[in-house]
């Protein structure tokens, strides 16, 4: 059994902030942990929209609280995203995450990430194998 707390995570390497500043993110269950996917607590600064486009990993996001949207890239659906929101990213969707207010998400990643990921210029998260893209 594993037990760990969003605080103690916060205070070790676990507690990733973007290069770009646009979120941030604990990562509490890691690839290490051995169990075929990780759980991330993540926050999205207000006003803050990016581009993602996870190549390499299905996502499921729950929101927590704050209010946002999400736009798919494929269907031009546009989605409210609010307390008690769940998402799932399902087909490696193209997608614009839009923050209204500041965003706290809990999302499960498949495959399980290392932990000291951030986006790549396409919106991604690279495979831990997978060489980097120039």
């Amino acid at each position: 059994m594993i037990v760990r707390t969003l605080s103690q995570c916060e205070q070790t390497e676990r507690r990733i902030i973007s290069p770009d500043g646009n979120w941030e993110s604990t990562r509490m269950q890691l690839k290490d942990d051995n169990t075929g996917f990780s759980f991330h607590i993540t926050t999205i600064y207000q006003g803050k929209d990016f581009y993602l486009h996870y190549k390499n990993h299905f996502e499921s996001v729950y929101c927590i609280s704050g209010k946002g949207e999400i736009e798919s890239l494929e269907q031009g659906d546009v989605y409210p995203i609010e307390p008690g929101t769940l998402y799932i990213l399902d087909q490696h969707d193209r997608h614009m995450l839009r923050a209204f207010e500041e965003l706290k998400l809990a999302c499960v990643f498949n495959p399980p990430v290392t932990g000291s990921e951030v986006h790549d210029k396409d919106g991604s998260y690279r495979l831990e194998s997978a060489p980097l893209e120039s």
